[in-house]
């Protein structure tokens, strides 16, 4: 993991994904980060978020473009199950 100003890509990530977890738990849902690899963050969506037909909407329209904008290094957000 790459470090900048003392904190790992990967600690950025879970302060993004702290920000948005309200908005996924008020519909039912969560988001766990599983890893993540070149660049590539790994997200396992859990409850309500998991089963739901929107669930890519939610991963790539809005957990994927706010990690984007907000850490340096990530290139991509993948959903694992």
């Amino acid at each position: 993991m790459s470090e900048t100003q003392g904190t790992t890509i990967y600690d950025e990530v879970q302060e993004v994904l702290e920000k948005l977890r309200p908005f996924l738990q008020r519909d039912g849902g969560d988001v766990e980060l599983v890893d993540i690899e070149d660049g590539i963050v790994k997200l396992k969506l859990m409850g309500a978020c998991g089963s739901c037909p929107s669930s890519t909407i939610t991963l790539k329209a809005g957990i994927e473009r706010a990690l984007l904008e907000e850490v340096e290094g990530v290139t991509e957000v993948m959903q694992v199950f």
